[in-house]
Parts: structure tokens; sequence; C-alpha cells
């Protein structure tokens, strides 16, 4: 194959979904464009790797035909169930029967004849991470991000035809969308009725395919997609964005886009719910006779009121100065705790002054 994709991520073939997600999420990180350093061209292999690994059926496929497994897939002989694995030994035992492409639901229901005509298949999700400010995180922000993933043919519409090309039903399937075909076995004759191949189940076709799309209504593309990120996220949550994913096969509803939200750690706030938390040095003589000081908070710099007497540790709510609520109105409460800052190094006049509050017990 043109492309390993396991060896793309850097994980090994029996790896498991949470390897292999660590080690996309690690790799975007640091080749993503927008980053210094990044490489756009390792980006979107490490994009399309996950997005083929990510899936167990497409991972599955994937392992056994390579890059090329949606071309096997519709061809004759690959879908539904076949029984020319079969092997037998006298007596009725050793049998071996050999499945390919559908679960137990489409063998049974080939085997009857009673599959309905197969919808076209909607477009995969994906699954990206962004990072965020600790300050975006309060406000809320828009981000952008470059996916290359099947987006809709703009030639066609989705539809697969070429512009003013005329739809007429598939000679293939006479309309109807199905094939079938009759196996025999020691177990008798059974109708295979399975999805043409030719129309994908539509039942038409147009007499000539669209020149971009090669007739399958998608195209891979690069697409600049806005991300709303809400005020209030919290850390790891995720923003669903419906039909943002993969395109749909022929026009069918596009698979969804989740966006995991990573917050950056702050360097003097903390959050703690919907509440921030923070830290303010006070003097000894402040902390000691009172004093009004100067608090940061997310938005601005605020005046607060030490009362005399503050004990280092001591905690002041500043009310409506914290994290707003997701999806609903208010906001949390910022949290100041008061440290008070001993000096390490005294002069002999404050020395004396120390000495002088300790005799009288202070």
């Amino acid at each position: 194959m043109a492309d390993d994709y396991y060896k793309i991520l850097g994980v090994s073939k029996d790896a498991s979904d949470d390897e292999i997600k660590k080690a996309y999420r690690k790799l975007a990180h640091k080749h993503h464009p927008d980053k210094a350093g990044g490489d756009e061209k390792r980006f979107k292999e490490i994009n399309a790797a996950y997005q083929m690994l990510s899936d167990k059926t497409k991972r599955q496929q994937y392992d056994q035909f390579g890059q090329n497994f949606e071309e096997a897939r519709g061809e004759p002989g690959t879908g539904g169930f076949d029984f020319s694995g079969f092997q037998g030994t006298q007596g009725g035992q050793g049998f071996n029967f050999e499945f390919g492409g559908g679960g137990f639901e489409d063998i049974f229901s080939d085997i009857f004849g009673a599959r309905s005509k197969t919808r076209q298949k909607t477009g995969q999700d994906i699954q990206v991470d962004v990072e965020i400010s600790f300050e975006d995180m309060v406000r809320g922000a828009e981000q952008n991000i470059n996916l290359y993933k099947s987006a809709v043919c703009d030639v066609c519409g989705g539809s697969g035809g070429e512009p003013g090309s005329k739809e007429e039903a598939c000679s293939t399937c006479k309309g109807s969308g199905q094939t079938k075909r009759t196996v025999r076995s020691f177990m008798g004759a059974f109708t295979q009725v399975s999805t043409c191949s030719v129309c994908r189940g539509r039942g038409k076709t147009f007499s000539k395919r669209c020149h971009k799309c090669g007739g399958d209504g998608r195209i891979k593309k690069e697409q600049k997609i806005k991300i709303e990120i809400p005020a209030g996220i919290q850390n790891g949550q995720t923003v669903s964005l419906q039909g943002q994913g993969e395109a749909g096969e022929l026009g069918a509803p596009g698979g969804d886009l989740y966006v995991n939200v990573h917050v950056r750690p702050h360097d003097k706030f903390k959050r703690e719910g919907n509440n921030i938390i923070s830290s303010e040095a006070v003097t000894f003589s402040q902390a000691a006779l009172g004093d009004k000081i100067e608090a940061d908070t997310i938005e601005e710099k605020i005046k607060m009121k030490i009362p005399a007497g503050t004990q280092s540790g001591e905690i002041f709510r500043i009310k409506g100065k914290g994290v707003p609520h997701l999806g609903r109105r208010g906001r949390g409460d910022h949290w100041v705790k008061i440290i008070v800052d001993v000096p390490k190094y005294l002069s002999r006049e404050q020395k004396k002054i120390i000495e002088d509050l300790r005799k009288n017990n202070l």
C-alpha cells in the first residue's frame, strides 16, 4: 500500500483504540499547521490515518484489503456471504464457512432474500482536538480549524452525475437497486440479495459520471471550519457540530464533527467548579493594620479591602467574577487567598521594632 497508517501514527498493528487515540493526539498537537514548526502535509497524513484506524469497521477492512478496501468492497463476491470458501469432510464434520463483508444480520437477510433496499451511507464522524487559553474558556471563543476530508462535490452537488447528463434506470439492477444471485450448497439453493454495486442502491444512474468525483458525489479537499466554543466549557469537554464530518455517499447526510477542547493551565488562576481561585501577597503591616489592595481577576484589577488582623491563608470572596455557568445565566465567584509576605532581610531599625513587638507578645 502507498502509506502504512500504523507507521504514520507510530503504533503496532495490534494497538488498542486508546493507544491509537493517544498517538494521534500527540502527533496532531506537534505537527498542527497553526503551531510554530508545524507541518501541514504531515498533519494531513496523521489525520487521514486516525480517521481510518479509529473506526473499527474501516480498520478491519483496511487490515484485510489495504487502502483500496472500498474498491474491493464493491466488487462482486466481496459483500454478503460466500460459500466459495466452504470445505467439508465426509460425515458432516470439519465444515468451514467463510463469510465476507456484513455481520450476521446481513447474512440471514441474504439467505432468505428479505433484505430491503440499502440506504446510501452517511458520512463518517470525525474527532479532533483543540487547545484554548484559560481566558477563552471564561469568555468563549471562535476557532478555525483546517480539515482534509470528504466533501460534497462542487460540480455535481453530490449526485455523482455530470451536470446536464440524463438520469436513467440502472441497467444492471433494472432500477430495483438490488442484484440477486443463486448460491448452491449442500444445504440447498439460496438467493443472495445485495445492493447493486453500480448504482449503489439508488436504482438510477447517469448517462455520464461527474468528471470531478467520478460518480461518488464526494471529493477529498481541505476545508476551514469555524468552531464556536461556549464560555464556561470544562477541560476535556466535547463540542459537536452536526453534519461537519465526512460527506455522505451520493448526497446522503454527512457525519458529525466532535471537537475535544483542552484548556491550558493559567499561571495565576485555577478553576474549581465555576469558581476561580488566586492568591495575593500582602505585607505584615497591611495584614495587621488593614489596607486596600489591587487584586487581579480574569477580566480586570479591582480594589479589595483587607481588614485589620487578617491572617495568612485567609480567603475572601469577590462575587460574580468567576466562570460563567455553561448553558445558563450567571457565573461563579472569585476567591482570593491572602498570603502574608514575611521579609527575609530586615534592617537594624526594623529588627528593633519587631523585637519590641515580641516583648509585648505581638
